[in-house]
């Protein structure tokens, strides 16, 4: 795998929103325009504590969890890349894809942790899974706080000679407001910046593009996240499942009550290649499995529902009919995995460190609604028409 390292000591592997009107981030990539905030952001994980965290995560797991610097962010930051588990279902999963949603970070190091114990619970899964793990694949937009990587077109250029004299792409930004800086630090949404062709190579006919069109691989750090997926797919000849961590603005509604939303679940990114709206994708139709991405959606919510209501239960589908091939998640699931996107309540600048610990709480727990389900079995046998009934999401004006 390219940029991969392992770092072993003594034979085990460790380490030396918005608040006006929302807007489904994953329809579009708006890096939101918040009312100017001072909220902290101290209290959540940030690049060096990453590296020592996980670090004492593979000491402690004496050597069960494994720890890679998989590639490096374009101002050269680890890309840092955990696996635990010896099963033939690859779990995957990603956080910190946009800088500002930091949450699914923790709960990816919570689980890490308890998947390294000696616990029969973990045994178990570790037998049945093999667990992968990018818990900050952008670290720079993450020290940086905001949904954006930091890079130039020029740097793109450098990189991509052919795309001299192409129009950037859609998705870079250059402005600078009262929240968010990208007029002197300008960058990418780095999750529209996938491609169902997993060797796609840029081509300056594809540019700008549009959120409907696939993107390019052009930043490093999507670069990193297809490479791990390309390398899994190679040592596994499947990547079972693909979960991407996310955040969105903080007052959506449960449709048809006044609930808040605790976190948004999808399964739909891109139209049935089989379908006459999804044509555009028909070579990628044997792989796709819409009905296995139900299913883990469906684990996920009757696993938060079985917690009771708010401030576990309250949750809910994100707006379906998607066509998004360049996320990570539309791209992925093109090429055969179950995928699910976890949307949850609020951003850094919308609450900071407020209610943090309860949502990393809820992101864990929707998470092992996954986890379990794989190893038990269980999450193959539900109805994934029962998809359908989960409620939908509701902006509030």
């Amino acid at each position: 795998m390219k940029n991969s390292k392992v770092i072993s000591t003594l034979g085990v592997a460790v380490l030396s929103a918005s608040i006006a009107a929302p807007t489904f981030a994953a329809n579009e990539t708006s890096p939101g325009t918040p009312i100017q905030q001072t909220y902290s952001v101290s209290g959540f994980t940030d690049h060096a504590e990453l590296g020592k965290k996980l670090e004492q995560i593979a000491s402690d797991s004496q050597g069960k969890v494994k720890v890679e610097v998989a590639g490096y962010s374009n101002r050269h930051r680890e890309i840092y890349k955990a696996t635990v588990g010896t099963g033939d279902k690859v779990v995957l999963i990603q956080s910190e894809i946009h800088g500002n949603e930091k949450t699914g970070t923790d709960a990816i190091l919570n689980i890490l942790n308890f998947l390294g114990t000696n616990s029969p619970e973990a045994e178990k899964i570790r037998k049945e899974i093999t667990f992968v793990a990018l818990p900050k694949m952008n670290p720079d937009a993450a020290e940086l706080n905001r949904r954006g990587n930091d890079m130039t077109w020029a740097e793109v250029v450098e990189q991509f000679p052919q795309l001299a004299g192409a129009n950037p792409s859609w998705n870079y930004y250059t402005y600078k407001n009262e929240s968010f800086d990208y007029e002197s630090k300008p960058g990418f949404d780095v999750n529209r910046d996938f491609n169902p062709d997993l060797n796609y190579i840029p081509q300056a006919k594809d540019f700008p593009g549009k959120s409907s069109t696939p993107g390019w691989f052009i930043t490093p750090e999507s670069q990193t996240t297809r490479d791990v997926y390309k390398s899994l797919l190679k040592q596994y000849g499947k990547v079972e499942i693909f979960v991407d961590l996310h955040h969105q603005a903080p007052y959506y509604e449960v449709d048809g009550t006044d609930d808040l939303v605790t976190y948004s679940i999808s399964a739909q990114f891109v139209p049935d290649p089989s379908s006459p709206s999804g044509q555009d994708y028909a070579k990628y139709a044997k792989n796709y499995n819409y009905d296995f991405s139900r299913q883990l959606n469906v684990a996920v919510y009757n696993a938060m529902k079985a917690q009771g209501n708010s401030p576990y239960g309250n949750i809910s589908l994100y707006p379906q009919n998607q066509n998004l091939p360049g996320t990570a998640l539309g791209a992925f699931a093109l090429n055969g995995s179950g995928t699910v996107l976890f949307e949850v309540r609020g951003q850094t600048q919308s609450f900071g460190q407020k209610k943090k610990g309860i949502l990393i709480k809820a992101v864990e727990r929707g998470l092992y609604g996954i986890i379990d389900g794989v190893t038990d079995g269980s999450v193959y046998k539900i109805n994934p028409e029962q998809y359908e009934s989960i409620p939908l999401t509701e902006g509030r004006q």
